[in-house]
């Protein structure tokens, strides 16, 4: 009898959103779908739905860490995920206690969500550098990914040497989202301290169902990591996993909805019946 064989064990550290598009909600359901073993450690409570952010309040940080540990002290993990952090002491506290785990990190610089709201303030952005140099790697979108490098805007030819500056400061491997870039074609940079390491692109899929985009890449990127893959392929497996849940995206909601991440394993179903 063939033993099946434990899953990674992926621990997101979050806000938590309501509607269940985006925070640990999506991450849940990402590194399920993944095969890996999905834990939590939630930083802040939200109100929203597709139309956007109606409420926040960051959690205590004694609580927050208290979550961190639990995990970690008993069960383990193969990999951490961090996004929304609620406030610049939960930063602080985070990289400090993570700065020794042996696993991979991915950190998703979350500031302002799909909808528009912001969802951390400038005392929070500044903390952010303690984290990015412990993380594997980090995922900015282009408005994430100017606000760190203090430019107004990023400029497309502008985008590898901004992410490479980035790299080089904190002396991390930074994948650049280009989802908020202009064009048809929607063009990734994976950049370390010592240049360029790959460039990955798509067709641009016109929708406005793109809620939990970023959480649902970084959680797909963790969990691969935590699967063992190396980082190009990991990130190769982790977009193709969100095209897949953007392009299966359930139509919920009036405003920016939810994608569709339990699609996603019903089609790898099909392909293999």
């Amino acid at each position: 009898m063939s033993v099946t064989p434990a899953p990674p064990r992926v621990l997101s550290i979050a806000g938590s959103d309501s509607s269940g598009g985006a925070g640990i909600q999506a991450d849940i359901k990402t590194i399920t779908m993944l095969g890996g073993y999905a834990m939590s450690a939630i930083t802040a409570l939200t109100a929203q739905n597709t139309r956007g952010v109606q409420a926040v309040e960051a959690l205590n940080p004694d609580l927050v860490m208290g979550q961190v540990d639990s995990c970690l002290s008993d069960i383990g993990a193969d990999a951490i995920k961090i996004g929304m952090l609620g406030s610049p002491e939960i930063a602080m506290r985070l990289a400090e206690r993570l700065d020794t785990f042996a696993g991979a990190i991915v950190f998703d610089p979350v500031m302002v969500a799909t909808s528009g709201s912001t969802l951390a303030d400038n005392a929070t952005i500044g903390a952010f550098s303690a984290l990015m140099q412990i993380a594997t790697v980090v995922t900015p979108n282009l408005p994430e990914l100017a606000a760190l490098t203090g430019r107004e805007e990023i400029r497309p030819d502008e985008v590898f040497e901004a992410a490479r500056e980035l790299a080089e400061e904190q002396d991390t491997i930074v994948l650049a989202k280009g989802g908020h870039g202009d064009g048809d074609q929607v063009i990734d940079y994976v950049v370390s301290s010592s240049g360029k390491i790959a460039s990955f692109g798509h067709q641009r899929i016109e929708t406005r169902h793109t809620h939990g985009t970023g959480c649902t890449l970084s959680s797909a990127l963790a969990t691969m990591l935590a699967h063992g893959q190396p980082l190009t392929h990991a990130i190769r497996i982790s977009r193709a996993f969100t095209r897949a849940a953007i392009e299966q995206a359930p139509g919920f909601g009036s405003g920016n909805g939810p994608l569709g991440h339990q699609a996603v394993r019903k089609l790898k179903r099909d392909e293999e019946d």
